[in-house]
């Protein structure tokens, strides 16, 4: 007890300079929503401040008591014969409990579970939602600096939210407004390490390189155990209540199952930390891939000794790792057999204690049951129970196949439809599944289509003439296939002009599978007529795009060289392709580039009756110039090999072109005074387009986001 008595003394001294009572951040939070729609904004302002000051010291004072009660109250160590084991070990658990409390209570001034806010609030402050509200408080404050600040910070983990990315647009055209400003308050040391340390690699830059890199990993660390200890908190079940109700646990079973959570939660660490803010997917072998990088940056540099350190931790993770193992060789003939090459002890420390916590989570998974998503591609196949490995296996057996098929579409010559040509192939367009084909369409056959557009736009398109969703400086207009049927069966538009766009897009449907996946067909996925008009007094300036760089199915990381291919991507789309009406405008062309974003490998120039098509993968980032002058009109369109994400809006389109067939059919030699007045009675009412939604381009797109209430929603207020 006088070690404990120590202990607290120590804890006590060390929370001495500690602020006086901590006010729970989610009281804050709700007192400063509450000021932004009082439109209070100088009280909102600081509520808000507030409670991401609190959010983040109620997190720093759990993982310094979780670390400083570790160190205090030791589990090791203890006389074997010092009694039952029961007070052995139950016995540390609660002064270390105990040690817990005090030093929680000390920190934040009252009681631990005061700070306990729900998850809806917790999953606020992971989205950076305050600072959604903060921007628009500082707004109306006239304090510019720190609303571009804090609207940056949201963007970066939001990128997908389109009010904020508008609103960051207009703060880029302010005067007085810095490139500074547009900081990150919640930037995350060991990101910003590794994206330097990346461009110095990429660069040949070795030197500086592994000396960021350096930082990152040890910033990564530190972030990892300070994850580790967050993960001890209180035991969190979605299913609890059912579960209670079918079965009561007892002692043990209750301690194993909340262990066995805290343990799962330190394995997810390695996601939390090798996941850039506004990601889902953590980029993979995030420790391992440091190593691997570390050791070839050092070996440039001629710093042998590093390098094979290096190599030894990168063969802890893979140590049948043909390629290291060689280099291993190469380091130990040129540093001399008798060197002695170790393996740095934090990163034998990591994996030690990840494997053991993996042992333990299999064991469990395997006897208690439960299941496991073990994050690593680097956990021995010996600790995976039998049950798991055939799945293991039959998921690396369909990649395989994915692969051979795609290089098998590759080998395949030019394809030649009846009156159609093929202008560039994928060679010609300095990239891989790509190709552009000319008279798909007749002169005749545009003109009706243009006709079309403009028609649908004096009936109305469901866009109200609002600027386009990607640019200010242009108009943007739209028309599906259901709604040019609907129009036509109002009298608004030709039938023949929409059953002309039906045709088209199903014609371009049948060139694009013939030529791509022969034998394997194409479903429509989304099928859009639209036009893009340059505003006269908007391009003076101009330095924008028409639609930003991005990937059809994923989403684009220029900045990791990556494309998440998840949420809220179309992660279903397999082909898309543009169909161009015209070429009577400046501008507008279809451009591709590396994954950089930057480096354009080809552009397509539009014209009357040509069709470009690729897969919708990362392999085809493109963007399209900016309409300078004029309208650029096309038919654009999304293929699927996936039947259940097939387009339904398609196969009403055709039912009711298959109706009004009918009724021509009925109506042939006779007068049909009343056709017109019937078919209108049975019209639909316009749907607007719900899917036609911008992709973000050069910055990090994120996770699907649950809605909130309306009243919690941040308005623009500008």
């Amino acid at each position: 007890m006088a070690s404990l008595l120590c202990s607290c003394l120590l804890l006590l001294l060390a929370s001495a300079t500690s602020p006086g009572r901590l006010v729970p951040y989610d009281l804050l939070y709700a007192d400063g929503v509450r000021a932004y729609f009082a439109r209070d904004w100088g009280r909102a302002a600081e509520l808000l401040q507030r409670a991401l000051h609190n959010y983040a010291g109620l997190r720093a004072a759990r993982r310094a008591c979780r670390a400083a009660c570790r160190r205090e109250v030791a589990f090791l160590g203890g006389s074997p014969g010092s009694g039952p084991w029961e007070a052995a070990l139950f016995g540390r658990v609660l002064q270390r409990a105990d040690c817990l409390q005090y030093c929680l209570g000390r920190r934040l001034g009252a009681a631990p579970s005061a700070h306990r806010a729900s998850r809806t609030i917790r999953r606020d402050f992971e989205q950076r939602e305050p600072y959604n509200y903060l921007q628009v408080a500082f707004f109306q404050l006239k304090k510019l600096d720190q609303a571009v600040s804090a609207a940056h910070t949201f963007f970066v983990a939001n990128p997908q939210h389109l009010q904020m990315r508008e609103d960051i647009e207009k703060y880029r055209r302010m005067s007085g407004v810095k490139l500074d400003n547009f900081r990150d308050l919640e930037a995350m040391p060991h990101w910003e390490e590794y994206e330097a340390g990346m461009q110095h690699y990429n660069a040949d830059e070795y030197l500086q390189a592994a000396a960021r890199l350096e930082k990152s990993l040890t910033e990564a660390l530190s972030a990892l155990e300070e994850c580790h200890a967050l993960c001890e908190g209180p035991w969190e079940d979605e299913d609890k209540e059912e579960e209670e109700e079918e079965m009561q646990h007892g002692l043990y079973e209750a301690i194993a199952a909340h262990y066995i959570q805290v343990l799962k939660c330190r394995q997810q660490c390695i996601l939390e930390i090798a996941t850039k803010p506004g990601r889902i997917s953590a980029t993979e072998d995030f420790i391992p891939s440091h190593l691997d990088l570390l050791q070839f940056a050092y070996n440039q540099v001629g710093n042998q000794t590093l390098a094979a350190e290096c190599a030894a931790s990168y063969l802890l993770f893979y140590p049948t790792d043909e390629p290291m193992l060689e280099k291993m060789k190469q380091y130990r003939t040129e540093l001399g057999e008798d060197t002695a090459v170790t393996a740095r002890e934090s990163i034998q420390h990591y994996v030690q204690r990840s494997l053991m916590e993996k042992k333990l989570i299999y064991y469990a998974v395997e006897h208690l049951g439960g299941t496991f998503n073990d994050p690593d591609l680097w956990t021995p196949d010996e600790l995976i129970p039998e049950n798991l490995k055939e799945k293991h296996r039959e998921d690396q057996e369909k990649q395989k196949q994915e692969m051979q098929d795609v290089e098998e579409r590759e080998k395949r010559g030019p394809f030649l439809f009846e009156g159609v040509s093929v202008t560039m192939d994928s060679q010609q367009m300095n990239g891989t599944q790509r190709v552009v084909f000319d008279r798909v369409l007749t002169e005749s056959e545009c003109k009706d289509l243009l006709r079309l557009t403009k028609a649908a736009g004096e009936a109305g398109d469901g866009y109200q003439i609002r600027r386009s969703p990607h640019t200010p400086h242009e108009r943007f207009e739209g028309l599906t296939i259901l709604k040019a049927m609907q129009l036509a069966q109002n009298g608004n538009v030709e039938w023949r002009d929409a059953r002309l766009l039906l045709q088209a897009s199903e014609k371009s449907r049948k060139i694009i599978e013939s030529y791509f996946t022969p034998g394997k067909e194409l479903h429509f996925s989304f099928s859009h007529l639209v036009c893009r008009t340059a505003i006269d007094e908007e391009q003076e300036g101009r330095m924008d795009l028409s639609h930003p760089v991005h990937a059809d199915n994923c989403l684009l990381d220029p900045e990791g060289q990556e494309c998440w291919r998840e949420p809220p991507a179309y992660v279903y789309r397999d082909y898309s392709g543009i169909l161009y009406l015209n070429d009577d405008f400046q501008g507008g062309g279809l451009f591709f580039t590396e994954m950089d974003t930057v480096t354009v490998t080809a552009e397509v120039h539009p014209k009357c009756g040509r069709l470009v098509a690729f897969s919708s993968g990362k392999e085809n980032p493109h963007g399209v110039w900016a309409v300078s002058r004029g309208r650029c009109c096309a038919v654009a369109l999304w293929y699927t090999h996936s039947k259940e994400h097939a387009e339904q809006e398609r196969v009403k389109a055709e039912e009711l072109m298959e109706k009004n067939g009918m009724e021509q059919d009925w109506c042939d030699g006779e007068e049909c005074q009343g056709a017109d007045h019937i078919s209108r009675s049975f019209s639909e009412p316009s749907l607007p387009n719900s899917r036609a939604r911008p992709t973000s381009w050069r910055h990090k797109p994120g996770s699907d986001r649950m809605q909130h209430p309306k009243e919690l929603r941040a308005r623009d207020e500008f």
